[in-house]
């Protein structure tokens, strides 16, 4: 089970965008992720006519390793660690180390 998913609010906790927030738009494989507005970089394209591409300096997301961020609980207003809990029904709940409660996917 991923302890952290698409959709999720999270905060870097370290690398040149620490302290930044952002959403988990996707999962490139096990162990990184895209996260909007982090990780930017500057990619210079081409120009090609035959595909209608413009050539320029474009912005683009880049994975960032899952150590290097965590999730953000609003409660609080800080990062926090996610815990596994097992209910009576026999589902697996993701929780917030910090307060126990359960964590609601927006």
């Amino acid at each position: 089970m991923n302890k952290i998913r698409t959709g999720d609010q999270v905060i870097v906790i370290a690398g040149r965008d620490k302290g930044k927030r952002g959403v988990v738009s996707a999962r490139k494989d096990d162990s990184h992720l895209l996260v909007e507005g982090i990780n930017l970089v500057k990619k210079h394209t081409k120009p090609n006519p035959m595909k209608g591409v413009s050539g320029g300096i474009v912005e683009k997301n880049m994975p960032i390793h899952q150590s290097n961020i965590a999730i953000f609980n609003a409660a609080t207003g800080k990062a926090d660690r996610v815990g596994i809990k097992s209910l009576a029904d026999g589902k697996r709940v993701r929780v917030y180390k910090s307060s126990g409660e359960e964590i609601k996917v927006a």
